[in-house]
């Protein structure tokens, strides 16, 4: 089979890897940006509540977060906007998208006891079902879990068993390689669909993503196996992926140009691509600390500012997640 048909089967098959629950953070296999803080929601909250302001977003308007997992994020933004702008909840709508049911379901109980009646969450399985004139759409860490190919000196890969033979002759995949310059590596797989599906899903949009990777293409293959948070290279001769297949997170880094060229074909314009150190503080991280910082206990706000060191400190994860943005007018 095509590795893009194996790596969607690892996760998204009917036993996949997010087909159910999972922890994330600590008690999970990886770290994100939001389980590290809350207050990589009070960003976009404030960046939100700075769209209505300067009009481009409507009081009406949806707020779309793809690919919730847990929907700790849509929630944390929620909850910074009733502390910034309360009177804004009872204008926009909320919504998450996602194909699982038992995904949607954990949200939906998530929100039901975070907010009781006074928010109301709708849920959509794919952004084609979506219709709205003035959104604002947000993802974390999505790209990096679109399928992809293999891609080695001319070559595509296909899995016997599970094992990678390069031995393919794939015109669309050799000339993405050439598109990107690389001999080697991965080549996303779906991104011209989505970025499609989401221009014709709502007439005036912006779209923000965090996510791992670099504008130019990585020179060799950056796909890994995330377990337990243990990293280990997809090509290690030591892993057994028979028994790692479905039980763990699989990834690689993003190539930004391709999500750009995606996006731009679909009609909408690239804003811009900016360190997420640089996008947080941009957005008013530290101003949102001051805030904290005159209304709580000092240990609480030193507790807080831990936190959102390991969101912006280049060493962590400040540097190497970049945020990506896009609008539609």
């Amino acid at each position: 089979m095509k590795f893009s048909e194996y790596m969607t089967e690892w996760l998204y098959g009917e036993n996949g890897y997010y087909a159910t629950y999972k922890n994330i953070g600590k008690q999970g296999d990886f770290y994100t940006a939001v389980s590290t803080s809350k207050f990589f929601g009070g960003c976009i909250a404030k960046h939100i509540i700075s769209l209505v302001n300067d009009g481009f977003l409507q009081k009406d308007a949806t707020i779309c977060e793809i690919g919730a997992h847990h929907g700790y994020f849509l929630a944390d933004v929620i909850e910074f906007i009733y502390t910034l702008e309360a009177k804004l909840l009872s204008t926009l709508k909320f919504v998450i998208i996602e194909r699982f049911e038992d995904l949607q379901e954990f949200q939906t109980k998530y929100f039901e006891k975070s907010f009781g009646d006074v928010v109301s969450l709708t849920h959509y399985k794919s952004l084609s079902e979506l219709k709205c004139d003035n959104a604002f759409f947000i993802a974390n860490e999505i790209f990096d879990a679109f399928p992809c190919e293999l891609y080695f000196k001319g070559k595509t890969a296909r899995v016997d068993g599970h094992t990678i033979k390069f031995d393919v002759d794939n015109e669309w995949v050799k000339e993405k390689a050439k598109l990107y310059y690389k001999d080697r590596g991965e080549i996303a797989v779906g991104y011209e669909e989505f970025a499609k599906e989401m221009a014709d899903s709502c007439k005036k949009f912006e779209f923000m993503s965090f996510d791992y990777g670099e504008m130019t293409a990585r020179p060799d293959f950056s796909l890994r196996i995330y377990k337990k948070h243990e990293v280990t290279p997809f090509f290690d001769e030591n892993i057994k992926r028979d028994e790692l297949f479905a039980k763990s997170d699989i990834t690689y880094d993003v190539t930004f140009a391709h999500v750009k060229d995606a996006y731009e074909s679909a009609g909408v314009k690239f804003i811009e691509l900016k360190a997420q150190m640089v996008a947080l503080i941009d957005m008013g991280i530290l101003n949102l600390l001051e805030i904290l910082k005159d209304n709580v206990e000092d240990k609480i706000y030193e507790q807080e500012l831990q936190k959102v060191k390991v969101l912006i400190m280049p060493n962590f994860l400040g540097e190497r997640f970049k945020m990506i943005r896009f609008r539609k007018n």
